[in-house]
């Protein structure tokens, strides 16, 4: 399965994804190409040291959110990409491109969804006083960080921690969580069952 990376920033989930890809881990899943809405950022830098091709498709140049995607869209279908990780990609996506990968675009999220979507999800955590948070990987819908969970880890808030240090152990669950989802989506292990996501192993 030929798989497109979308980013915005530095990439640490994109290099999870080609490690796992260098070790054999990711198969049946091939990163075919990644893409930043932004220029200039590492993620690209990644990318390219891994032989991967890297694209930059600028939100800012397009005069609205239709023809942006419709740009994520061509890019994508020239590598015949089958399904999308977002992996710290900081746009928000229309019905208009979910609808061309159903149940095939998978996203990762700093928090035990449904709790803290949006931004500075660790912060959030901070301040309500929680005990505990982690990262969601999830299948993209057409709401906010809401679609099914495919799988969660958790991560305890220890005395001292600041929005930096929680982030970071987050990050890490993050690594290992994402390249395990993708390597079963590509395999056909996941299925949706209304918004139950049942591994097929």
């Amino acid at each position: 399965m030929n798989v497109g990376v979308l980013v915005s920033g530095s990439g640490t989930n994109l290099q999870a994804l080609l490690d796992a890809e260098a070790r054999g881990e990711l198969a049946p899943a091939r990163i075919a190409i990644v893409i930043s809405n932004k220029p200039g950022v590492a993620a690209l830098g990644r990318a390219e040291r891994a032989g991967k091709p890297a694209v930059v498709v600028d939100h800012k140049a397009f005069a609205d959110r239709a023809s942006f995607e419709d740009r994520l869209l061509a890019e994508l279908g020239a590598r015949g990409v089958e399904a999308v990780v977002l992996a710290g990609f900081m746009r928000v996506l229309t019905p208009h491109f979910v609808e061309r990968f159903p149940l095939r675009i998978v996203n990762t999220h700093p928090s035990l969804l449904p709790a803290f979507p949006g931004v500075d999800a660790a912060a959030q955590a901070l301040a309500h006083g929680a005990k505990l948070t982690g990262c969601t990987v999830h299948f993209v819908d057409g709401t906010l960080d809401g679609g099914p969970i495919i799988a969660q880890a958790c991560v305890a808030i220890e005395p001292g921690d600041d929005a930096h240090a929680l982030q970071a152990r987050i990050q890490r669950e993050e690594h290992r969580l994402l390249p395990r989802v993708v390597q079963r989506l590509a395999a056909g292990k996941l299925s949706c069952q209304g918004r139950q996501v049942v591994d097929l192993a």
